[in-house]
């Protein structure tokens, strides 16, 4: 089959049920437009950041590298899994305190506040907000001349914090509220920052813009587009700070620990330089002599560079410490790194520490078998024992060190028992105040270097495009919804369709028949309609579609053999109300047009109907002739204003047809028939009920079998092919009787128009032809 024949096939197929198409369309359109009148659009924020890692990063404090000791290199894959992780999407939802949306009451969907709201809520205790119960609603009044909001009939001044059973809140000043004046009900919920943030997160989607690039894409989707722009940049900024605090973290602690440390020098140096102005009053001793002050000169150097090793290596021990418990996954505080001085070993704590870190927080966003996360594992088993060495390299240096510097103190110890006693004992206690002088001094200057890179240090990432929101929205997309809309209407349809055939018992198409029986189909013929309703639907001048198509089935008749020699045509078909008398007696008409002698014989003893065509009596008919009271002659008569066409009708309703029929007075009724007729059509009963048509057929040259749209049920085509297998009926072929005129639906589509497209007209319109 063609393409061609495919779609008329299709057309003719559904064009029939237009008027459901357009009922689904229409009803798919107002479906449509109510959607995208109702739905609530979505707007995508975009922003970019450059991270600058290890292969692709440019540092961006390169004036500050020489002060900033605790550098750092980050991974785009791993920055993006930080990004990522619920830690930052609550410290968001947080900030921006979304955690207690406040909403506008509307007459059919509720909309967001963000900015149409003069208040926000903030909760002293986020994490411990409970939903209220019912629908969640809190609702409130804000009156902005007393600057006071009303719950549940109590004022409150906006900045006082309130108890209330699901947590203690404060109304502030909406620092994003659009200053237009509303009546809509304002309400706001509660709702866990974790779960908010996981919210955040499944509207946020973060990607590098390629493989080899350093560059971050962020996008955002929300329904409102300016508080998609301030999670998004709250979002960028946490992620900065977080990885500031991070860097900061060596500097923090040191600072820490410089601190603490100054306030207990200070305390010990003010305690020796009391002891030696009470040693100077007491013995009435103003000053050294030139050989103490020579002795106190030199060992005060020896006795700084020791104490400062020994800082030194109580710094190690402890890093040594941290290193190790780390190995245990002990949550060990970062020790500080007070006169370290090695940069290697600075810059692989630092990176141990931001790999630790990066660690912890992806722990909470991916699993242990993560590939990301085994990488971090395997560099943190990497950096180790190259940390370990180094500090065991150290620690020997400084040992060695602080035993050359004891030997250089016992030289000088040999020269102060030259001293007299009292001021040998000046000595000691001045060598003391020098001693904490100088670990005063060295604190100082390590307090100013380390906050010096305390603040000089930048997050290694720089955004390149801040957030901004898209004009038009992504979501619904509108001409997705109007094709889906029209396209979901014509499924329908064809669902529909499809379903009524699906369940539609009785034949409705010809490639049913085609389908179920190798009989070929000889002609079609469409249900019309006429003035005075009579089933007579040819005649002379009659250009009617129903009349074409009889005088189409009178020139097919030569495919089935029909001649001057074999004139003998049988009518039958499934059930009763099919047709087949319509289609004979009309048959019968066009072949007497075309100036042929026919003959109707009315062989459907059962329940005749043929003789009721023409409004002709069957008081006198075949059932008379098979029993001997009547001959040939005297049962034939002529149809009126049929000239050409004569009928034998059914006569008396016999009790036993068939054995009449078997009598043998048929062969003989025929045979004479033969001599004065040039068509001889048999209208007998239907082959379901009654073996009739069968015991005809042998005497019979072709058969035509009647099928209705409509009224034969499909089993029949089936069961009629297999009875035909078994006991056939001679030279058969299938009328399509019926057929729902105005389209073409269930024929080959060849077009039941086509009379009227060369002038004929149309003559029948009223009732219904009974056929």
């Amino acid at each position: 089959m063609s393409i061609g024949e495919r779609l008329q096939n299709l057309a003719a197929r559904y064009l029939p049920w237009w008027p459901l198409f357009a009922l689904l369309l229409v009803l798919g359109i107002i479906g449509g437009w109510l959607y995208l009148r109702y739905a609530t659009p979505l707007y995508q924020v975009k922003a970019s950041i450059l991270i600058k890692d290890d292969k692709s990063g440019i540092d961006e404090s390169q004036l500050l590298e020489s002060l900033n000791i605790f550098g750092d290199k980050k991974n785009v894959e791993n920055e993006i899994q930080v990004i990522l992780s619920r830690t930052l999407a609550t410290q968001v939802a947080t900030e921006l305190h979304l955690y207690a949306p406040i909403m506008q009451e509307g007459n059919i969907k509720d909309a967001s506040a963000f900015h149409n709201s003069p208040v926000i809520v903030e909760a002293r205790y986020p994490d411990s907000l409970q939903a209220p119960e019912g629908d969640g609603k809190i609702l409130f009044q804000y009156d902005s001349a007393r600057s006071t909001v009303t719950l549940d009939k109590q004022p409150y001044k906006t900045g006082d914090w309130i108890r209330l059973p699901y947590g203690e809140i404060r109304f502030l000043d909406n620092p994003w509220y659009n200053h237009e004046s509303s009546d809509r009900q304002l309400y706001f919920t509660l709702a866990n920052p974790e779960d908010v943030g996981l919210a955040l997160l499944n509207n946020l989607e973060v990607t590098p813009v390629s493989k080899v690039a350093s560059v971050i894409n962020f996008v955002y989707t929300d329904a409102v587009p300016r508080r998609g722009k301030e999670i998004l940049n709250t979002w960028i900024a946490a992620y900065n700070n977080a990885a500031i605090r991070d860097k900061n973290q060596l500097a923090s602690n040191t600072l820490r620990f410089v601190d603490e440390r100054l306030r207990y020098v200070v305390n010990e140096l003010d305690s020796v330089e009391h002891g030696l102005e009470h040693f100077r009053t007491k013995n009435k001793i103003i000053d050294l002599s030139a050989q103490g002050q020579l002795f106190l000169s030199n060992v005060s150097a020896t006795d700084q560079k020791i104490t400062e090793m020994n800082m030194q290596l109580a710094v190690l021990d402890k890093v040594e410490s941290y290193v190790r418990s780390r190995e245990s996954r002990d949550s060990a505080i970062v020790p500080a790194t007070l006169g370290v001085t090695d940069p290697v070993l600075l810059q692989s704590l630092q990176s141990l520490y931001e790999l630790e870190s990066k660690r912890i927080m992806l722990s909470g966003v991916t699993g242990a078998n993560n590939a990301i996360m085994k990488g971090l594992e395997d560099q943190i088993a990497a950096v180790k024992p190259g940390i370990l060495e180094n500090i065991r390299n150290q620690r020997h240096s400084l040992e060695a060190g602080i035993r050359n510097l004891d030997r250089s103190n016992s030289r000088y110890n040999s020269i102060l028992q030259t001293v007299p006693q009292k001021e040998r004992e000046l000595l000691n206690i001045s060598r003391q105040q020098a001693i904490k002088n100088n670990i005063y001094t060295f604190l100082l200057q390590k307090r100013e270097e380390t906050a010096l890179s305390y603040s000089s240090t930048v997050a290694d990432s720089r955004i390149i495009d801040q957030a901004i929101a898209g004009k038009l929205p992504v979501s619904p997309k509108r001409k997705l919804i109007w094709l889906a809309a029209i396209g979901l209407a014509f499924v329908l349809g064809i669902g529909i369709v499809e379903g009524k055939e699906l369940f539609n018992r009785e034949v409705s198409r010809r490639d049913e028949i085609e389908k179920s029986t190798g009989a070929p189909i000889l002609g079609e013929i469409v249900q019309e309609t006429t003035v005075s309703g009579s089933s007579i639907v040819i005649g002379q001048g009659r250009r009617s579609l129903a009349a074409e198509q009889f005088r189409h089935l009178r020139t097919s008749l030569g495919y089935l053999g029909i001649n001057a020699r074999k004139k003998r045509i049988l009518v039958t078909s499934s059930i009763s109300g099919e047709g087949k008398s319509f289609v004979c007696a009309n048959l019968g008409i066009s072949l007497a047009l075309a100036g042929k002698k026919v003959v109707l014989i009315e062989l459907d003893l059962r329940k005749p109907k043929l003789s009721e065509v023409f409004h002709m009596s069957r008081e006198t008919g075949i059932t008379q002739y098979f029993i001997s009271e009547k001959t040939a002659e005297n049962i034939i008569r002529p149809v009126p204003d049929q000239p050409g066409l004569s009928i034998i009708s059914s006569g008396p309703t016999p009790p036993n047809p068939s054995e009449l029929i078997m009598n043998g007075r048929l062969n003989e009724l025929l045979d004479y028939l033969d001599q004065h007729f040039d068509y001889i059509l048999i209208d007998t009963c239907p082959v379901s009920p009654v073996t009739d048509a069968y015991i005809i057929s042998p005497l019979c040259d072709a058969t035509l079998y009647i099928i209705r749209q409509g009224v034969t049920p499909r089993f029949y085509l089936k069961k009629m092919d297999e009875q035909l297998k078994i006991k056939p009926l001679k030279n058969m072929a299938i009328v399509f009787n019926g057929i729902k005129a105005g389209g073409g639906r269930y024929g080959y589509g060849y077009g039941y128009g086509y009379g009227y497209g060369y002038g004929y007209t149309e003559e029948t319109k009223g009732k219904k032809v009974k056929v």
